[in-house]
């Protein structure tokens, strides 16, 4: 009998337990929790996303680059859809009745009780004559949005543009929903996360035929938008717009650095675009016809394209000869207007002979520099040709050439600095030697650098070693400094002596008594000091 007591005692005990957690639940899901609270009657409430305002974007200087206009965008919920005059809302609308149609199978695909977007960015003409008159259609409502507004016509490469979020985006980052919109390129992609702010919401109590009661229960649920984070980028409005009016008739880039901070005062990519083009409904158009124009306006020169650095390079040849100890700043070689390495005819310019190291700068000449990647490359330290190019790509590497710099900018190519791999591909292991590759010593061949970074070269070069990763943003409103790794200095390993002799050369290609291969960059009454 006493087994039987303790079981029902225990079957009793099970019960009350079950009894509890059923009565825990219930007091969690009508007391606790709002979510289901909110949902419950769909019918009756229409939650409105509140959408903060995008960051603005000023110049270095404070100066106004980007800003928002208001937008509207005409909402639907299917489900609360009643029998409505489809040609009085099409012609309110400005839409034909086939668009109509297709808005709504595709709301209903995606869901019947959420609300998409039927039509996208209505003009205030349009807004004025549907919000006296959205009553009459039950289902609708019109939700108010902001789309960006530019203050010039340029640096549309480095602002970048805002485009609708795709489902492969949604599922990345559950804060978008269909219909949201996004940095696509540029500082607005970078920097997305400052620039979006925080959504609000507003719940209303509707009627039969969708129109606003009032609040639900008070605005005890709502929440108010945060804005974005403003920022604040490194460009100069005014060099950046007599960048781009320079460049107007080329294709190419300019990029200009502020060594002693890594800050961009100017990046120009040409040919451009007007940034305004791709805002609100014409943008799918006008990214169609920019997208298949042949000249690529799209296409960001300054820091995708990948271009021999030519003569510019002998910076770094000279510099790593000099760390080799392969030459010293007094060694010269003769140029007769070229020279013959292994049988071949290597062409220079005329010019003084011999030349030292400065002196082969300010005339740019070919064969010196031939000459020192030859010496670097059968440098007797090392025991193989393939050990002696690995140390000069290490060094090349290091100047940020054939890597990504890192820098705030999305899309940032790498550029091509060829492994040796690369060689034993086309010629065969241990059968290439410094003089199948020469022509890289004056940089040419198969390097592939980009503009951006040339100027981080040149940065290197005048901070006699070191630099910061190029930036585009040097403040974001609300946070005290910007990511440290833009206030780091990244040094080359190069002993700050040896630049001093590269510099030297390069002042005299400007403004050497004698003249130089840079004298076209002489400006009468200014000397360019670095």
């Amino acid at each position: 009998m006493n087994v039987f007591s303790n079981r029902r005692y225990v079957i009793t005990g099970l019960i009350l337990l079950l009894f509890f957690i059923f009565l825990v639940r219930l007091f969690s899901l009508q007391v606790i929790e709002t979510r289901y609270r909110l949902s419950s009657d769909n019918n009756s409430q229409r939650i409105v996303t509140l959408y903060p305002a995008r960051g603005l974007i000023y110049d270095r200087k404070g100066r106004l680059l980007v800003y928002n206009q208001a937008a509207y965008d005409m909402m639907v919920i299917p489900e609360q859809l009643r029998p409505f005059d489809t040609l009085e809302f099409c012609k309110l609308l400005d839409i034909s009745r086939e668009q109509l149609e297709e808005g709504l199978q595709a709301a209903k695909r995606f869901s019947k009780f959420q609300p998409s977007v039927l039509v996208k960015q209505l003009s205030d003409e349009t807004y004025a004559r549907m919000v006296d008159k959205i009553y009459q259609f039950p289902g609708f409502y019109v939700q108010p949005r902001t789309l960006r507004k530019y203050t010039h016509p340029m640096a549309a490469h480095l602002l970048g543009y805002v485009g609708e979020v795709d489902e492969s985006l949604i599922k990345k980052d559950d804060y978008y929903q269909m219909g949201d919109y996004i940095g696509i390129s540029g500082i607005e992609k970078s920097y997305e996360t400052d620039l979006r702010g925080i959504k609000g919401r507003q719940i209303y109590l509707v009627d039969v035929n969708s129109q606003n009661k009032g609040s639900f229960q008070n605005g005890r649920f709502d929440k108010e938008a945060i804005s974005g984070a403003d920022l604040t980028c490194t460009i100069d409005e005014n060099l950046q717009e007599y960048g781009e009016k320079l460049m107007k008739p080329y294709s190419g880039s300019i990029v200009a650095i502020e060594p002693s901070t890594g800050e961009i005062l100017a990046i120009v990519s040409s040919p451009s675009y007007d940034p305004s083009l791709l805002v609100g409904r014409i943008r799918n158009g006008n990214f169609k016809m920019l997208s298949q124009d042949t000249v690529k306006p799209l296409f960001n020169r300054a820091l995708m394209a990948k271009y021999p650095p030519g003569s510019t390079f002998k910076l770094v040849t000279g510099l790593i000869g000099l760390q080799e100890g392969v030459i010293t700043p007094a060694t010269t070689f003769s140029c007769h207007m070229g020279t013959v390495i292994a049988g071949m005819v290597k062409k220079c310019h005329n010019h003084a002979s011999p030349l030292d190291l400065p002196g082969s700068i300010q005339n740019s000449c070919n064969t010196y520099h031939f000459n020192v990647y030859r010496a670097i490359l059968e440098n007797p330290a090392y025991k193989t040709t393939e050990e002696a190019y690995t140390a000069w790509r290490n060094y090349v590497i290091s100047f940020g050439f054939g890597r990504s710099l890192e820098t705030d900018f999305p899309n940032e190519l790498a550029g091509f600095i060829p492994t040796n791999a690369y060689f034993d591909r086309f010629y065969g292991k241990n059968s290439w030697r410094s003089v199948t590759i020469i022509s890289m010593g004056i940089g040419q061949g198969e390097l592939g650098i980009t503009p951006l970074q040339l100027a981080n070269m040149s940065a290197i070069i005048s901070n006699r070693g070191y630099s910061y990763i190029p930036h585009v943003v040097k403040g974001i409103s609300g946070k005290p400094e910007i990511d440290r790794r833009f206030l780091q200095r990244n040094y080359v390993p190069i002993d700050s002596s040896n630049f001093l002799p590269i510099i030297r050369g390069m002042e005299l290609a400007v403004n050497g008594a004698n003249g130089g291969t840079a004298l076209i960059a002489r400006i009468p009454g200014i000397t360019v000091k670095i």
